[in-house]
């Protein structure tokens, strides 16, 4: 727009019509974008939480069953499992933050013996440094007794993907709780049943701090159709005002017309000899 037109336009939005044309729009505008927050406001009271009784300890059965994924209703949840430590397939898993310190865990192999039959990770607790993870791994692996049935409290979460260790670092270093990749490494284990998921273990074994594992967040479900309302009543308010705009440029391309159309008649007219 060149400096001819803004000056034109500028002028014919300060006459009276059309100020009084701009507070009518404005008007409007306002109207809708009450109701859009009136919308917003119906959607935020309309959500629902979407809540899984995560912290209500559960017997292991029922929540899991061996090689299949673990459902999301029950991601989290509390879970009380007997079963017996099978010697020889503790390990550690690297880079596991501990409320936001990095660390190791100590992941043991639990053979379940109160649901159906399958084997399941724990990870027994979290230490700062590997020498004191292992120490700790070391001792406790010595210290099972394969036949002893054993009653573990933690939260149960889903298996994780393997994550390879870079090219200057031990092969075997283990990121993530794969079950995948920890059937591997477990002692004679064949083709028997493996549950896809892993306890972290409220108690954590001797020399070993606790791992922090805090409950899953609740999810919120929006009623997207009144926000979808609300996004279209900002947008009618915001044409309201670009539509007084539209009929104040059309108003002064009317008059250039109607100037230029009255300059060509007059050059037009018969000139009086007198």
């Amino acid at each position: 727009m060149s400096a001819e037109s803004r000056r034109a336009t500028l002028r014919m939005m300060v006459r009276p019509r059309w100020v009084l044309a701009l507070l009518l729009a404005l008007g409007i505008a306002a109207a809708f974008a009450l109701l859009g927050q009136w919308q917003l406001e119906r959607a935020v009271e309309q959500a629902e939480v979407v809540e899984h009784p995560t912290e209500e300890l559960r017997p292991f059965a029922g929540v899991a069953e061996p090689g299949a994924p673990t459902a999301q209703a029950v991601t989290g949840q509390k879970v009380e499992v007997t079963g017996t430590f099978v010697p020889g397939d503790t390990v550690l898993i690297a880079d596991r933050r501990n409320d936001g310190t990095s660390g190791y865990w100590a992941v043991a192999h639990l053979e379940v013996a109160d649901a159906p039959e399958g084997g399941l990770p724990v990870a027994l607790g979290w230490a700062r440094d590997a020498k004191t993870a292992q120490a700790a791994a070391d001792r406790f692996d010595a210290a099972i007794d394969p036949d002893e049935t054993v009653a573990i409290v933690g939260r149960f979460l889903p298996s994780e993907a393997p994550v390879a260790p870079a090219d200057d670092e031990d092969p075997f270093l283990m990121r993530s709780v794969a079950v995948a990749q920890l059937v591997n490494v477990w002692t004679d284990y064949d083709d028997r049943p493996v549950y896809f998921g892993y306890l972290t273990a409220a108690e954590p074994v001797d020399g070993l701090e606790a791992i922090y594992s805090p409950p899953p967040q609740q999810n919120t479900e929006l009623n997207w159709l009144n926000i979808f309302y609300a996004v279209e009543w900002v947008v009618f308010a915001g044409f309201a005002i670009y539509l007084w705009y539209r009929l104040v440029r059309d108003a002064v391309e009317r008059e250039r017309e109607e100037a230029a159309e009255a300059e060509a008649a007059a050059g037009r007219a018969p000139v009086d000899a007198g």
